[in-house]
């Protein structure tokens, strides 16, 4: 009797440490909610922003259940970007993703100081006076991401302008003075236009007017004084007045343009875009944001470098009397006929 009272007490306890240690259990599996605060800093990056939610999402970060996000969609504004970063921080948000390259600038400079991770999107980490990362292997302190590689982009960009208009000569190269990339984009296409003896008409503005009166400068009764436009990576094309000006003298004038956007607001369509897919760049930024949430130091995870997305519009070539080659359309990621 008494060794069955003692086998009761036994199972009883038993009982009770096991259903305690399940609860216990429970508690340490529940998943923490994750609060992101996402700066996002140009309207023609926007897709980013959706390539990330939904990725996060495929790798267990269900809205409203672990993970919220705070989205700040401003255009390109320096002190819009400070001062919504410094709310992120003062938010005390697990996490800051920014884009484009100024808006984690100022991202970074908030978070000094923090251990708020900062995750960027499309930043040129290749000008050393911005100081964003140690180096694409190792960006070092709290941050990481995935770059835009401009430099890379606007080399490409070149090569296929001058396979579109072999005899160009002269080849006109607007773009928004004083945006930080531009210097070394210029850099590596006038050592490439110097090998090929082309011509750069560089031309920096921040008015419209003066790109408008810099177009018409170049109609002479002798003819048009350029060849050929090239759109560089920074904000001037992605801006729709800037961008119908350039648009309007190419097809008025049948010269080619190509580079940048395919197009804006329906208007005037490029004859090729080559740059990185917002919206990839967006699902390998989740990517490096899991690894983060899972424990890694953002600063040792290296740098994403994404891949191109290569367009060409043969109906826009055939308007600007463009023949394109054969050999460009197999390597192109899309081709609209």
């Amino acid at each position: 009797m008494a060794h069955t009272k003692n086998f009761q007490k036994v199972w009883v306890l038993s009982t009770f440490l096991i259903i305690a240690t399940l609860m216990l259990s429970g508690c340490g599996t529940q998943k923490k909610m994750y609060r992101v605060g996402i700066l996002a800093g140009m309207a023609a990056f926007a897709p980013a922003v959706d390539g990330f939610k939904s990725k996060m999402a495929e790798l267990g970060y269900v809205e409203g259940q672990n993970i919220s996000y705070d989205i700040q969609s401003t255009d390109v504004d320096v002190e819009t970007y400070k001062s919504v970063s410094q709310k992120f921080v003062a938010d005390k948000v697990d996490l800051i993703l920014s884009f484009p390259t100024e808006a984690s600038v100022e991202a970074k400079a908030a978070a000094q100081g923090t251990d708020i991770p900062v995750v960027f999107i499309f930043a040129f980490t290749d000008i050393e006076e911005l100081d964003l990362i140690d180096s694409i292997r190792e960006p070092g302190g709290n941050m990481t991401g995935v770059r835009y590689p401009s430099s890379e982009i606007a080399s490409k960009r070149l090569e296929i302008l001058l396979q579109l208009a072999p005899d160009a000569k002269r080849v006109f190269v607007p773009y928004l003075n004083g945006y930080p990339s531009t210097p070394y984009q210029l850099d590596i296409i006038r050592q490439q236009a110097a090998s090929k003896d082309i011509e750069l008409i560089e031309f920096g503005t921040t008015s419209p007017q003066e790109l408008q009166a810099e177009l018409e400068s170049f109609v002479t009764p002798d003819g048009i004084g350029i060849d050929a436009i090239l759109m560089l990576a920074e904000p001037l094309v992605n801006n729709p007045e800037f961008y119908s000006l350039l648009g309007k003298f190419s097809y008025d004038h049948q010269i080619p343009i190509g580079g940048g956007p395919m197009s804006i607001e329906g208007q005037y369509r490029s004859i090729f875009g080559i740059r990185p897919d917002s919206r990839s760049a967006g699902e390998q930024g989740a990517l490096l944001v899991d690894k983060i949430f899972n424990g890694t130091p953002a600063g040792t995870l290296p740098v994403i470098t994404p891949d191109n997305y290569f367009q060409i519009d043969t109906q826009a070539a055939q308007q600007l009397g463009v023949t394109v080659p054969e050999s460009l359309q197999k390597m192109a990621d899309e081709v609209t006929r």
